[in-house]
């Protein structure tokens, strides 16, 4: 049995709070055009271990495949993309130590990168939500298992059964997904991955501990990323109160990056950062808001 030649791999992390609940979403492509889907879910973790879980699963399922062409990597995070191919090696040096002589973040997740890369694999990082097919479908699936909802994966097994099917790459079909709990050592469980295959490669680093990475301890570079990527959000809600848009309280929740249960619980009136956010009206299922700068905005004592 033989895996079909693997052109690339898309990887994504997604987070409901930071820390708070998560998910991961990766895309095999095969150089067949097809596909195969892999996610899951964190109770309790950050948005950087997401996007590293993420690159461990499809590097370990690349590594599964006994392939020896060469791959493409391809994810929106700048700390993943440049904690491996640039920081990693200054980290080992210093015995993992960040140039300030804190302990590095997430030193399991790194050993396990660190382990599964190598010279077959080429890392690229493409910006979030620019319209890239693949991306948005990681961001997606990633999303969906940060909201503790599963779901449906392409799966595209490598078998002789399946080799002349024609399997298009529209949401198919699927077979219920496999819940894995793992426990730690004292017996208590701590993370449900969910596996739609499977003969997908399943990995201990999936079990996770709820230390949030500080900003203090991520390098420059990140720090300037995590700032630039702020600054394109006020810009988007800047844009939204200008124009006077309205969006919905799941749409409101990816804004702020937070659960869309702590935006309808705020009330109808409620300042975020610059803006007031005012509950307008209901439209069947959905709640529709919109935002207003504070300095276009009247008050009186």
């Amino acid at each position: 049995m033989t895996t079909p030649t693997i052109k690339s791999l898309y990887t994504d992390g997604a987070c409901s709070g930071n820390p708070g609940p998560g998910g991961w979403g990766a895309v095999v492509c095969f150089a067949d055009g097809k596909c195969h889907e892999l996610g899951g879910g964190d109770p309790q973790t950050t948005n950087n271990r997401m996007e590293m879980q993420a690159a461990v699963a499809a590097l370990e399922f690349f590594a599964n495949s006994g392939q020896t062409e060469p791959v493409t990597v391809y994810t929106d995070s700048e700390y993943v993309k440049n904690g491996i191919t640039k920081w990693i090696q200054g980290w080992k040096n210093k015995g993992w130590k960040t140039s300030t002589g804190k302990d590095v973040v997430n030193q399991d997740l790194w050993h396990l990168l660190d382990k599964l890369n190598s010279r077959q694999i080429k890392w690229e990082h493409v910006r979030g939500h620019s319209g890239d097919f693949y991306n948005d479908r990681c961001d997606e699936i990633a999303r969906s298992f940060s909201h503790n909802r599963t779901p449906q994966l392409q799966q595209h097994k490598p078998t002789a059964d399946e080799a002349g099917a024609n399997r298009e790459a529209s949401p198919p079909d699927i077979e219920n997904p496999i819940v894995l709990e793992e426990t730690d050592t004292t017996g208590n469980k701590t993370i449900e991955s969910y596996v739609i295959t499977s003969d997908l490669p399943i990995s201990n680093s999936t079990m996770m501990d709820s230390t949030a990475d500080t900003l203090e301890n991520l390098p420059r570079e990140v720090r300037v990323q995590e700032l630039r990527n702020l600054i394109e959000t006020l810009h988007i809600a800047d844009e939204v109160a200008t124009k006077g848009y309205l969006i919905t309280s799941s749409e409101l929740a990816d804004l702020m990056d937070v659960n869309a249960s702590a935006v309808t619980s705020r009330g109808d009136n409620w300042v975020w950062r610059n803006w007031v956010v005012s509950r307008v009206r209901r439209e069947g299922n959905q709640i529709l808001w919109q935002l207003e700068r504070i300095d276009h905005v009247s008050t009186t004592d």
